[in-house]
């Protein structure tokens, strides 16, 4: 049998197009209740340019009816005298006020929708059939051409004030009701929580640190405190450390196993029998590992829409992400790579945890001075994108001459420093670090709290 061949018509409604039209001529006010309507969602160029001279008029406070329209379409050299009395005419003669204008939007919008995704199928189609690039780099535009569709489609309106102020007197009763309930995501270090009040959804998280200072394993201890007490998922993408070593470090973090002994195998019975009980509660949790090297912003987006009840987003670290399009400058890379995942950590409703390095000095100069916000690395973006600003500083670390986390000794005291924090008061805490067990404990010294200046 002979293949059929079958021909589609471009979804749209010239029913709906000409009847919002002819109510906006008799009615201009109602354009204020179709502002999510655009130039391109409708489907004839007539119709484009009768609505674009609409809204441009409104835009400029001109009077707007069936003449000053048509007079504005032909100055513009739009349509032609004749062509444009005529048709203006037709719709404005045809149209009869009603309270239907935001339904003949929606008609139209969702054609609109439709004609977007047959274009975006039909690009996915060629980039396919062309093979240009690496699958990998088709795939997630083809994602990402989707998903902007999908981001239009959804997009927020105003919401009043009056309903906000509902939203938020019942968070303060919930509070008052329940004490121990804080505002979102809690590190489970408690002093550190009295300061920051929970990691709240779309906030960005800096953890900053000079290397080997213990950045990667606070910000493992935060994630695993995290899936421990709550059923939420916990995503992690390592950019320097392999899967295989990060549950590992995880591993000798929950179990309190050195991590000499983990790279050897020469456990005592005890320490398999916390070997055992650690792999057993971690087990149970749902923390999921992404161990590329090379990984953008989009590419991230892409693996978290797969992901199920997300709850927090880990990225180790900063420094070792790259966006080809900002190659050539570094400070406008990192810039648009802390703005991305801050625009990321919004779109996914969670907190993202973001580690980054912390600028070299001189090493005298270090000994004196704690870490500050100019010290982060690349970029002042870095700074101004973040919601929370942490530090971890150790006076051992260079007193030891930086020594390995291997080294036989008990403990050092570390100091979290919070220098930026939306939520709450800015400060300090203090911890206890077991460079051997890549752990971090609640200290038992007094919390202190410092105002911002």
């Amino acid at each position: 049998m002979a293949d059929q061949e079958f021909v589609h018509s471009a979804p749209f409604s010239m029913e709906a197009e000409q009847a919002l039209l002819g109510n906006l001529l008799i009615d201009p006010q109602s354009l204020s209740n179709v502002s999510f309507l655009r130039k391109e969602d409708f489907y004839t160029d007539t119709h484009q340019e009768i609505f674009e001279s609409i809204s441009d008029m409104s835009k400029s406070s001109q009077v707007i009816d069936a003449v000053t329209v048509v007079e504005n379409l032909v100055q513009l050299g739009k349509m032609s005298k004749s062509e444009a009395s005529k048709y203006v005419k037709q719709l404005a003669d045809s149209a009869a006020l009603n309270t239907n204008v935001e339904a003949y939007a929606k008609i139209i919008h969702d054609k609109s929708i439709l004609r977007q995704l047959i274009d975006a199928a039909k690009s996915i189609s060629d980039s396919a059939y062309s093979a240009i690039g690496t699958t990998e780099e088709i795939l997630n535009s083809a994602e990402t051409s989707i998903h902007s569709i999908s981001d239009r489609k959804y997009a927020k309106e105003f919401v009043p004030l009056s309903d906000l102020l509902q939203v938020n007197i019942q968070t303060v009763q919930d509070l008052m009701n329940n004490p121990n309930k804080q505002f979102g995501i809690q590190t489970h270090f408690e002093k550190l929580d009295q300061t920051l009040v929970g990691m709240g959804p779309g906030d960005l998280i800096i953890i900053g640190a000079r290397p080997g200072m213990g950045k990667t394993s606070f910000a493992m201890n935060i994630a695993c405190n995290v899936a421990k007490a709550s059923s939420k998922t916990v995503a992690i993408f390592s950019l320097e450390m392999t899967a295989e070593q990060l549950s590992s470090r995880l591993l000798s973090s929950e179990g309190l196993i050195p991590s000499k002994a983990m790279m050897t195998g020469q456990l005592n019975g005890e320490e398999w029998q916390r070997l055992a009980d650690a792999s057993s509660a971690l087990f149970r949790t749902h923390i999921l590992i992404n161990d590329s090297s090379e990984i953008t912003v989009s590419e991230m987006k892409s693996k978290l829409r797969k992901v199920n009840d997300l709850g927090l987003i880990v990225i180790d670290y900063l420094q070792l992400m790259h966006e080809d399009k900002y190659k050539e400058n570094r400070v406008l890379e990192i810039g648009f790579i802390t703005r991305s995942l801050k625009i990321m950590a919004k779109e996914f409703n969670v907190p993202v945890i973001l580690c980054s390095q912390l600028s070299r000095g001189p090493k005298e100069t270090r000994e004196v001075r704690k870490p500050a916000l100019t010290d982060l690395r690349d970029s002042g973006a870095i700074e101004q994108d973040a919601d929370i600003v942490l530090f971890i500083h150790r006076k051992e670390y260079y007193q030891a001459g930086e020594r390995s986390t291997d080294d036989n000794i008990d403990h050092e005291t570390a100091e979290i420093i919070i220098s930026k924090n939306r939520h709450g008061s800015t400060g300090k805490v203090e911890l206890e670090w077991y460079g051997r067990y890549f752990r971090f404990i609640t200290a038992s010294g007094v919390h202190e709290n410092e105002a911002a200046e």
